[in-house]
């Protein structure tokens, strides 16, 4: 069995292979990458695959048994983009498509809910057996902000007391490598979130606590966060996008106590308290 990872180099992707290479062989693994060469250090086999040239991906995807389609990053190019790859994919054979989704896609107010709905229809519609992780947001997401927030002092955001069931980027590709190496999957779909459900005050408690630092939580009318994301240099479909994202958060879009992640890798996700002292880590 061979499998197939697009964005290999992504920081998912990188992870999946992680995981993936305890479980198969690495001559087994195919990295399906934009540019190869940056997929060296990876330790597998390497293909130029470009979800924009969808003539060159049937040559790519030449012996894949099993294809792991981690979401593009270009958003309004994804439900375009991931046809591509659903197209060569049935013109090449491949009898499996593993494709990562979005926590209720069909039933939340996040705006990048639309492409992947899509992407999941068109999978269904090619006849090619699959699997639909739909993951919740990255603890990440938040913990990658942290030397920001220790600079400033505060935390601030737009989601009031909306609870988040967010997972490490480890813990979804834990999922993957599972569903992708095991039996039983096939057409079925997996809402996957963290098992600990915490507040944005909830996160600033716990980076106070192992910090030493008082660091409160600001809530923001969701304009003046947007305001504030633009003032700080970010683009501004990106400050858009994640002030939506707390907006959604409030509404309870982000949570989920259904629990199928750590049912489906077999162990609890990770707690808050370990990611924030692992970013914590890699600052100092």
């Amino acid at each position: 069995m061979k499998v197939g990872i697009t964005g290999a180099t992504g920081q998912l992707g990188q992870k999946v292979i992680e995981k993936l290479k305890g479980e198969v062989p690495a001559e087994n693994i195919v990295a399906l990458v934009r540019t190869p060469s940056k997929a060296s250090d990876l330790g597998i086999e390497a293909r130029a695959f470009d979800f924009n040239e969808p003539e060159n991906m049937l040559s790519a995807l030449e012996g894949i048994d099993r294809l792991l389609l981690i979401s593009g990053n270009e958003i309004g190019k994804r439900a375009e983009q991931h046809n591509n790859v659903i197209s060569a994919a049935k013109q090449a054979g491949i009898g499996y498509i593993v494709y990562t989704s979005l926590l209720r896609t069909d039933n939340t107010s996040i705006s990048l809910a639309g492409e992947h709905l899509e992407t999941e229809k068109m999978i269904k519609a090619s006849g090619i057996s699959y699997t639909l992780l739909r993951n919740g947001w990255y603890t990440e997401n938040y913990t990658a902000s942290i030397a920001d927030v220790l600079k400033t002092g505060a935390l601030y955001g737009s989601s009031g007391n909306g609870l988040i069931s967010s997972a490490t980027r480890t813990d979804f590709a834990e999922a993957a490598v599972k569903v992708l190496t095991t039996d039983g999957h096939a057409n079925k779909t997996y809402e996957l979130a963290g098992d600990e459900a915490y507040t944005l005050s909830d996160f600033a408690a716990e980076l106070s606590k192992q910090t030493g630092k008082e660091i409160p939580y600001v809530n923001l009318p969701v304009q003046d966060y947007e305001k504030a994301l633009l003032e700080a240099g970010l683009p501004e479909p990106f400050a858009q996008f994640l002030a939506g994202s707390h907006v959604s958060t409030e509404k309870g879009d982000l949570f989920d106590n259904g629990q199928q992640l750590s049912h489906l890798t077999g162990r609890p996700t990770t707690s808050l308290k370990d990611a924030i002292a692992e970013a914590l880590t890699v600052i100092n």
